[in-house]
């Protein structure tokens, strides 16, 4: 695979550009593999990503009913951070959040990550105390993150009203090394390397079935035929459920709709993320000057990938009082995730009840920013055949024995 550089940018404006080969293949399935991953977002590539770069594995297939990062990964709102309070989520969202500042690099593509900063406002008493509690977490964690005074939150965001009448604003949850990526850019930039060490990417293939013998996988049934393989990988987000149900066993996960929206392009206006759980919406502004707005999931459980109204409308109304210089604006459009939940609103890593079959699901609303994290402990798990120390608290098995780690209490919002 050729790199990208500057001097092939410069070669290829020379003669018109017409020495640009395929970013990634598109090869027909093979009869058997020795890893075949079900999904082609970001957690599926990156799993496969690492699987070859940590491990040598690269007999992988990465299968896909849709088209590459066409799911969960093309409607997110790119927010990136790790100031969580529970130790393990903590060390697996701070993983990723470092493994995004060198994924440029690492991947030769230019993901943007734009280390901006995160804040969640405390505009309660109860999140003052709540978020000063997790930023002592964090100093023991490691996780740099501090609480700062209303007076600093409107340095770094002018156009805020700190003072509204219904949610003024005491504080917040800084963390200065957070921030976006492109999300695209991430799912490209994973395919592009797997494709390079030899894995197939296969989209428009359906998984219509799982083959297993003694209770061990053997492959699965798609709409392109039979695919064999020793171990296989789900990482299919909010359809992980349907897709358990093919192995055999059940999920403790509910699948709802989660909704975002962004305004028309205006002017750069804020430079940080912004997050406002007390209403439970957040803020940012894309390199193009749109608004990126969102909230919090739909309160029933549905597939849609479409976006609604009265949500939408719940949402803006929310940070219209802390942000009065959006009341103005337009939408430009809107869309809808289905994103997979849990209990303790946190992941599921790790074994199923199938032998040789790893399950990675659960990121609910927390899903892009944990993507390089995620692949890598996944991986280790494919790899190993059993969860390494970042996976290890996230399996199935915490449901049956009482261990959650519950971040919907914690933190109020997974976002």
């Amino acid at each position: 695979m050729r790199r990208y550089s500057a001097f092939a940018i410069a070669r290829e404006a020379a003669r018109y550009h017409t020495g640009w080969e395929r970013a990634w293949k598109s090869p027909k399935p093979k009869k058997k593999y020795d890893v075949v991953i079900v999904g082609a977002g970001g957690h599926g590539l990156a799993t496969a990503f690492y699987l070859g770069k940590n491990f040598g594995i690269t007999n992988v297939a990465i299968i896909e009913k849709g088209w590459l990062g066409g799911g969960n990964t093309g409607r997110n709102t790119t927010i990136i951070r790790s100031n969580y309070l529970q130790d393990p989520s903590a060390a697996i969202y701070e993983k990723a959040r470092s493994l995004y500042e060198t994924m440029s690099q690492d991947l030769n593509y230019n993901v943007m990550f734009s280390p901006r900063g995160v804040m969640m406002l405390a505009q309660t008493e109860h999140e003052v105390r709540g978020y000063e509690r997790t930023a002592h977490a964090n100093a023991l964690q490691g996780v740099k993150t501090e609480f700062i005074s209303p007076q600093r939150v409107k340095e770094l965001v002018p156009i805020m009203n700190i003072n509204g009448p219904r949610y003024p604003v005491l504080g917040a949850l800084w963390q200065e090394r957070a921030g976006t990526a492109r999300h695209d850019a991430v799912a490209w930039g994973y395919a592009r390397a797997c494709s390079d060490m030899g894995m197939d990417i296969i989209q428009k293939c359906e998984v219509t079935g799982v083959r297993q013998e003694n209770g061990v996988v053997k492959g699965v049934d798609t709409t392109l035929g039979q695919i064999d393989c020793d171990k296989l990988a789900m990482i299919v987000a909010g359809n992980a459920g349907h897709l358990a149900e093919m192995a055999g066993f059940r999920l403790p996960m509910e699948s709802v709709a989660l909704q975002a929206l962004v305004s028309e392009p205006i002017k750069p206006c804020i430079d940080v993320v912004v997050m406002a759980n007390t209403v439970h919406g957040y803020m940012s502004q894309s390199d193009k000057g749109e608004l990126v707005i969102g909230g919090g999931t739909d309160g029933f459980n549905n597939y849609t990938q479409r976006g609604s109204f009265h949500h939408v409308e719940e949402t803006v109304r929310a940070l219209v009082e802390t942000f009065p210089i959006i009341s103005r604006l337009k939408m430009l459009r809107q869309w809808g995730g289905i994103v997979d939940v849990t209990g303790d609103r946190s992941p599921i890593i790790g074994k199923t009840p199938l032998g040789n079959c790893f399950i990675n699901c659960g990121w609910g609303t927390g899903g892009f920013k944990s993507i390089p994290g995620s692949g890598w402990a996944m991986a280790e798990t494919v790899a190993k055949g059993e969860p390494g120390s970042l996976a290890a608290e996230f399996g199935l098995d915490r449901f049956t024995e009482g261990r959650f780690i519950d971040e919907s209490v914690a933190a109020g919002v997974a976002h």
